[in-house]
């Protein structure tokens, strides 16, 4: 797939599927290199799914500076543009369930419906958990702490019991291969810059569109508080937990069954 000039970012993306376009915003550290990616899942089977990395991550651009939550949002809104894509359905995941937030603040008429998974509003409303604390950690040292963090039914009595889920997690955070690239470090500092800024919470009441919020009842990344938070502050919200963490995704593939119902508006709402 190809990079594309936009008006703020030389930008990768990726699309597959067909009908109605879904942008999908990643999570922090988001790169389409590694597998596997929003594009393998079953979300393709009925929308045209587009996800491309953010700006200082993976193939995209580096810039000297501009890692503001609302360049990133400027961003979204440029890569539409310069796909021609009028309005989208929109789905934030973690660090870009945030970006989506300035996104439909800052581009109500571009969204149809919002989907914000395993995020937070930031102020009052509750913040993530503060990732950049951790870049300093030794990579195995990092992925034990995410794998606490990202589940809290796990603990280290788990971990020593399974090992090799620590080796999974230190896969899935090892960058070093693309450590030698170009602005490599300024783009993840940059990005974690960003997320630490973010606060949305309160605008919440300005994101008018149809909202679909998910996450991990076990989530101690982007707590359910916070979530349960922004339900009760958007206008037209609906809130379900599934049986998971932070990578509820991974752990519940109903969830996909769910998301395309929302954006289909045959998904009932309610918290569960």
């Amino acid at each position: 797939m190809p990079r594309i000039q936009t008006r703020t970012l030389n930008t990768y993306y990726e699309m597959a599927g067909d009908g109605v376009p879904v942008l999908v915003l990643s999570g922090t550290g988001g790169d389409l290199r590694k597998k596997p990616t929003i594009l393998d899942s079953p979300l393709t089977a009925g929308f045209n799914v587009i996800s491309y990395d953010q700006r200082g991550l993976g193939q995209s651009e580096k810039p000297q500076d501009g890692y503001t939550m609302a360049a990133y949002a400027e961003d979204a809104a440029a890569l539409m543009d310069a796909l021609e894509i009028e309005s989208a359905h929109v789905l934030g995941i973690s660090f870009g369930g945030m970006v989506a937030q300035e996104f439909a603040l800052a581009y109500p008429n571009r969204l149809k419906r919002l989907a914000l998974f395993c995020t937070s509003p930031g102020g009052s409303g509750g913040i993530s958990y503060p990732l950049h604390k951790l870049e300093h950690l030794d990579l195995k040292t990092r992925a034990k702490t995410m794998l606490l963090l990202g589940d809290t039914r796990i603990d280290d009595d788990v971990i020593k019991a399974s090992p090799e889920l620590v080796d999974v997690t230190m896969a899935r955070l090892d960058r070093s291969e693309f450590a030698h690239e170009d602005g490599h470090a300024r783009g993840i500092s940059g990005q974690l810059s960003a997320r630490k800024a973010h606060d949305c919470w309160a605008r919440l009441e300005h994101i008018t569109c149809p909202v679909w919020l998910a996450g991990g009842r076990f989530d101690g990344i982007a707590l359910p508080q916070s979530m349960e938070n922004m339900a009760a502050r958007l206008p037209d919200a609906s809130l379900k937990f599934y049986d998971g963490g932070h990578l509820f995704m991974v752990q519940d593939r109903d969830v996909y069954t769910d998301l395309a119902g929302f954006f289909r508006s045959t998904l009932a709402g309610g918290a569960s």
